[in-house]
């Protein structure tokens, strides 16, 4: 929904506003009660959306970021959050990574400070990073870091392009009718911040051997009827090993991990052809039934397989 909106009358308002824009939240004010004072501007890119955001006050908010990746980077002020690893706060030259249908508490949004935000859809994400990054295949759950620090490298490469395209946040539907454009631009965006992340060959922790073997083999062929034994053996390990490596590299057990997969497989093919039946989609990407694959959707996505294809 891009363009600038009528400023909202009261603080319920404002939330259902941001709530369009963005996600879903619950919304407190923290030192007093203030009449809202939005700033709200938004750039549609198809996959992903860019945001000026800022509420004039003092403020908490509680989200699960239903389906998308979520990268707020402070212009003024400053955003304090709650995360895995305890209190991330962020200031200009950073940005804060909040991950998709994970439970995130803005704990002060203070009043001072607006973001530029930037909202990926996550099936969309994995599946460029898994273009983008070829063989050396990586869950961008894992990939990304809770704060991103853009004062410099590739980071600062990012944070301008996002703020170049945020100049045009005044105009309103500017690449409404120019598809091809919003998707390049979309790539570009997810292509810069894949980089801006992703270690150089030879630096940071390598993840084992045998998970790279397991990851790797069900990217290629995520419709195969994998068992947890199959993986193990294939990672040339115990069941309950592999299942400690998932857990610490990725932050999910293979199976969670491989139904993610097929999930964004699907939701990709959704979205790329509106003529495809949910049925079909299904069973190409391994789900026993249609109404199994609609109810893990709907769980991952919040709404149903049909929607994608609106």
């Amino acid at each position: 929904m891009p363009g600038r909106r009528a400023a909202p009358r009261d603080w319920g308002d404002a939330s259902r506003v941001v709530a369009d824009a963005y996600f879903p939240h619950e919304l407190r004010l923290v030192g007093g009660v203030h009449e809202p004072r939005l700033t709200l501007r938004t750039l549609d890119l198809g996959p992903v959306l860019i945001g000026h955001v800022g509420w004039g006050a003092d403020v908490a908010i509680q989200c699960d970021y239903p389906g998308a990746y979520e990268i707020n980077m402070p212009v003024t002020g400053h955003l304090e959050s709650v995360g895995r690893h305890g209190r991330v706060t962020s200031v200009t030259g950073q940005g804060t990574v909040f991950r998709p249908d994970t439970p995130s508490l803005i704990s002060h949004w203070d009043a001072t400070c607006t973001v530029l935000g930037v909202k990926f859809d996550s099936a969309w994400l994995e599946v460029e990073a898994e273009r983008l990054l070829g063989t050396d295949r990586v869950s961008v759950r894992g990939l990304l870091p809770e704060q991103l620090h853009l004062e410099s490298g590739h980071g600062r490469a990012w944070r301008h392009l996002v703020a170049s395209l945020a100049s045009n946040l005044h105009v309103p539907g500017l690449f409404d009718h120019s598809e091809l454009v919003r998707r390049q631009l979309a790539g570009a965006l997810a292509a810069g911040l894949l980089e801006a992340c992703a270690p150089e060959a030879g630096t940071g922790p390598a993840q084992p051997r045998r998970l790279r073997q397991v990851v790797e083999q069900i990217h290629d062929d995520p419709a195969r009827a994998w068992t947890a034994a199959e993986m193990a053996v294939l990672g040339g390990t115990s069941v309950r090993r592999l299942q400690e490596a998932f857990r610490q590299w990725l932050g999910c057990t293979p199976t969670q991990y491989l139904l993610d997969v097929r999930l964004q497989r699907a939701r990709a093919d959704l979205l790329a052809d509106p003529a495809l039946r949910v049925s079909d989609v299904a069973a190409r990407w391994g789900f026993s039934s249609a109404s199994r694959f609609a109810a893990a959707y709907r769980r991952r996505y919040g709404e149903p397989p049909a929607s994608a294809r609106r």
